[in-house]
């Protein structure tokens, strides 16, 4: 099979592509062509506001540099990762020119929320949710606290709203989870074109020892993701649990005077994928405090490769991942106290925890290996590649 693969990376490397290079690297290993375009954010430095507004509703760039690759290969679909924002929505049209079909992986909330995330201000928000014009979102300014800035990705969402570009131009739409799907869902997407397919780990990173005595938080350090939570938590919890903390984002300065002041935070900056794995092989338990909708987490998965339970937040797709009790606690989202209980009863029961790390090991090899994720993805190319057979 040949694909042809579009994604916008990020300026930091993050979940969104570590899951688009492990579908990339699995495919090619599987004997697929693969063809990716991609773009990078740094670019937007060199293209200014101006410019990078207006590839984000059509790239005409794109849509160009697309057709010309369809001009000299013959893919027989085209899979979009991430097209925000300089890649555009534009591709789709350009692969209808040829009669490609069209797979869109839903790896954020982008298509009906302007800051992607449904969360606004430390909660949960859901007023752009099924909205054409996303309003809400330009008055409090969600996008990069800008409302020029979320102006134009609202344009964006309506623009092809009304174009009946996610309907139409999209054959299927690929949600994370069953809690994201249905969000999409209320957000106005067709719900018979929205298939549920994972993230995965590839390749296998193998169990961990665990005797590293800590808890550990891999993860942005924002709100979102619930560090002021965490670090709450910690104040109560103090030097009786070490909590190690990698990672970077807008709260690293209050996680740095955590780590000074409480002897039981560990602040250990960003760190290379191996090293975090190391961290998740000793570490008893892993700490997952999110409080948006998570349209995955595969930060989960990772430690469930590793045979580490998860602590993690009772809400959206996360709480989809964990079973409580089996693989892993869950606790009240934005709570504390909560995390605290959940974090005290895992030190009080090594027992009950170390049961929890090898159900966690084996929900990564039924759900989670690079083998089940393959086979649901080529179910995925079959039920687009073959309409398109039998109408040739």
């Amino acid at each position: 099979m040949h694909i042809l693969m579009v994604h916008n990376h990020y300026q930091l490397r993050g979940g969104e592509d570590e899951s688009y290079q492990s579908e990339v690297r699995v495919l090619r290993e599987a004997g697929h062509q693969v063809i990716a375009y991609t773009e990078h954010n740094d670019r937007v430095k060199v293209l200014g506001n101006v410019r990078t507004a207006i590839r984000t509703v059509w790239a005409a760039e794109a849509y160009q540099h697309l057709r010309d690759i369809l001009s000299t290969s013959k893919p027989d679909l085209l899979h979009v990762q991430n097209f925000f924002p300089l890649i555009s929505p534009s591709v789709y049209y350009a692969a209808r020119t040829v009669g490609l079909p069209v797979i869109q992986t839903l790896r954020n909330y982008r298509l009906v929320c302007p800051n992607a995330l449904l969360f606004r201000d430390g909660q949960v928000c859901e007023e752009c949710l099924g909205k054409t014009l996303t309003w809400p979102g330009v008055q409090h300014a969600c996008y990069r606290q800008s409302r020029g800035a979320t102006a134009t990705v609202a344009a964006m969402i309506a623009t092809h709203r009304l174009a009946s570009t996610w309907r139409d131009m999209v054959d299927v739409y690929v949600a994370l989870t069953e809690f994201a799907r249905q969000k999409f869902i209320e957000g106005g997407l067709p719900a018979e074109k929205i298939v549920v397919k994972p993230n995965f780990v590839h390749p296998d990173p193998g169990l961990g020892e665990h005797a590293g005595g800590y808890a550990l938080f891999v993860g942005r350090l924002s709100s979102e993701k619930g560090t002021n939570t965490l670090l709450k938590a910690w104040q109560q919890l103090g030097s009786k649990v070490l909590l190690r903390i990698v990672g970077d984002g807008p709260l690293r300065k209050q996680v740095q005077l955590a780590a000074e002041r409480n002897p039981g935070v560990e602040y250990l900056g960003q760190r290379p994928v191996n090293e975090v794995y190391a961290l998740m092989a000793d570490a008893r338990v892993l700490i997952v405090p999110s409080e948006w909708y998570e349209t995955f987490g595969r930060v989960v998965v990772e430690a469930f490769a590793k045979g580490t339970p998860v602590i993690a937040a009772d809400i959206g797709a996360i709480a989809e991942l964990i079973a409580h009790g089996r693989t892993g606690l869950l606790f009240t989202p934005g709570n504390p106290e909560s995390l605290v209980e959940a974090v005290e009863r895992a030190w009080l029961h090594p027992h009950e925890l170390a049961c929890m790390g090898q159900e966690a090991r084996n929900e990564y090899e039924t759900k989670y290996t690079a083998s089940c994720n393959y086979r649901m993805l080529m179910e995925i190319y079959e039920r687009v590649i073959k309409p398109i057979s039998n109408e040739r």
